[in-house]
């Protein structure tokens, strides 16, 4: 199967948005036909972000084969419905920790072991290798793949400068079946009151001194650019007029992919690379269920714009949905990455009942029995975050009793799942002590306790519950309705607790069901009060598996139990 290379770099500064570029290309490709697949490489050298402080790199991202990832992995499945896997997210860390290893083994020979050839082959190694989902042509794919690779950073990084070399090499390689998509930035200059582009050819020439010519330039600007600035920018970075496209501010990042359609990008990189312009067929549809390891494109596909019609319509609905539904998001990290998947997930099962979910951030270590009645006023639901760690925790509890005996749909998620069970314990069982042994070695009621097979692990780094599990689901129960299936689920984990089944039996009695079971170890995954209207927690992230074209139906459930 023939494949083809995609190239994102960025230059200037960082956050202009690489990861909405990428999966926006990605999204257009899909739409005429073709494979894709997405890789992130990160120039940090922890081994993954799994460590990090969300503070420092915003959420920590898991895949459905328990990989901790960069949250750019989110943009690329909520927009294209793929799942990605540990192939598609690499750091500087796994590309050295390979190369040291291998050199342990003896495998070089007694060679010196150098960034150039080593590092930079080994990194070309992971460009070119398959990732899961690439491994076969989909069914009707009009002929080959392409695999997008992202580079985090920027243009002059010292981390960054073994991938630039490899990037270097590769477009040589490759040819035609590489191309370099440059994303910089133009900044407006408020006292001249003009857009300056000299930052931008900056930019480039830094690339050009590296060995690498971009052959798409992707303006991020807050303004518009007319056409003699972009031939200009053209004109001085050596760019094919067609090949310099802008990104705008838009009012949300999922009208980007119709943005970059409309200047034609996909089609500048078809021509790039050497491929005919092929697309979907009006009405034709892109299967994306969760369980699917594989994009299946349209037999026959012709034509590109038909192919987003599912985006087109969801984008409609989005323009429509003026009505607010105000959601709080009860948490400790007062940082709007820190829940990306949750606040996408909450819009998209938002736009799709119709409504805006207006969305509040509620510092959960602020909230007291004094003043959760105030925190809380006007909310029609709330999320309580997931997280790692005591502070804040007592704020979580506080607002789970709050909704609990105000009878407001609550929707817990990982931790916040635990602080809806402690909270049950202490103000339903009347276990004052009740706790996660987490936060209280010694507490007299471990609830939720330390995993099994946790207790002998001593590093942090990617020893947690990672991935997809089984869940049984409890017929009957709002979770089971909200599925809308019988018999299994499977959902993405990431923790190292777990609810204390020594209780379950007091919880059941009381009113707190254990409504979803995972069948391998008896773990409860799921737990909900049939008699709220929604208040229901979930050991798991459903938040990772909402995508914009399959909203996830517990967000759905939430959203509608909300309005």
């Amino acid at each position: 199967m023939e494949t083809k290379y995609i190239f994102v770099t960025g230059g200037v500064v960082s956050s202009l948005g690489k990861g909405i570029i990428s999966a926006s290309i990605g999204k257009l490709l899909q739409a005429r036909g073709y494979k894709v697949t997405i890789k992130k490489f990160d120039p940090y050298i922890n081994i993954d972000p799994g460590t990090l402080n969300p503070y420092e790199h915003g959420e920590c991202y898991v895949t459905e084969d328990g990989f901790e990832t960069d949250l750019d992995l989110g943009h690329y499945e909520r927009f294209t419905g793929i799942r990605t896997t540990r192939n598609n997210s690499i750091t500087t860390g796994r590309i050295y920790k390979t190369v040291i290893d291998r050199e342990r083994r003896g495998d070089y020979l007694g060679k010196t072991i150098q960034v150039v050839p080593h590092i930079t082959d080994e990194i070309k190694r992971r460009m070119l290798a398959p990732a899961a989902n690439t491994d076969e042509a989909p069914s009707g794919a009009v002929g080959g793949a392409f695999v997008i690779c992202e580079i985090g950073g920027t243009i002059g990084d010292i981390e960054s400068a073994p991938f630039m070399e490899a990037i270097r090499q590769l477009r040589w390689e490759l040819g035609r079946d590489a191309v370099c998509v440059h994303l910089t930035y133009v900044p407006y200059l408020k006292a001249a009151d003009e857009l300056k582009t000299k930052p931008t050819q900056h930019s480039v020439k830094e690339l050009q001194s590296m060995g690498i010519q971009p052959d798409i330039l992707v303006l991020r600007t807050e303004r518009h650019l007319d056409d003699a600035m972009r031939m200009k920018v053209a004109s001085f970075c050596n760019v094919d007029l067609e090949c310099v496209v802008q990104s705008e501010d838009m009012p949300s990042i999922y009208e980007v992919p119709v943005n970059m359609q409309q200047q034609g990008l996909d089609a500048a990189i078809l021509k790039k690379t050497a491929k005919a312009p092929h697309s979907a067929p009006e009405g034709a549809t892109i299967d994306h269920t969760p369980d699917s390891k594989t994009i299946e494109a349209p037999s026959g596909a012709v034509g590109g714009a038909s192919g987003m019609a599912s985006w087109h319509d969801f984008l409609d609905k989005q323009r429509h949905a003026t009505r607010e539904v105000h959601i709080a998001l009860v948490g400790k990290y007062d940082l709007q990455d820190a829940y990306k998947s949750i606040r996408e997930s909450l819009n998209l099962a938002g736009i799709y009942n119709d409504v805006k979910a207006k969305i509040h951030f509620i510092n959960s270590e602020g909230v007291t029995a004094e003043n959760v009645a105030a925190q809380l006023q006007g909310m029609a639901g709330i999320v309580i975050c997931p997280g790692f760690g005591q502070r804040g925790i007592e704020g979580k509890i506080i607002a789970a009793e709050y909704t609990r005996t105000h009878d407001i749909p609550t929707f817990g998620i990982c931790l916040g799942m635990q602080m809806m069970v402690i909270e049950f314990a202490r103000n339903v069982l009347g276990y004052q002590d009740a706790n996660s042994s987490e936060m209280s070695a010694d507490t007299k009621y471990p609830v939720i306790d330390l995993m099994e097979e946790q207790k002998t692990v001593t590093n942090l780094g990617g020893t947690m519950r990672l991935g997809a599990y089984d869940c049984e689901l409890v017929k009957g129960s709002h979770v089971f309705e909200a599925y809308g299936k019988a018999g299994l689920i499977r959902e993405r984990h990431r923790h190292r607790y777990e609810f204390n089944n020594e209780y379950k039996k007091e919880y059941e009695q009381a009113g707190m069901k254990c409504v979803g079971i995972n069948p391998a170890a008896n773990l409860v995954e799921i737990v909900e009060i049939p008699d709220k209207r929604w208040y229901i927690g979930t050991q798991f992230h459903p938040e990772y598996s909402s995508t914009v074209l399959h909203p996830h139906p517990l967000f759905m459930s939430f959203i509608k139990a909300c309005i």
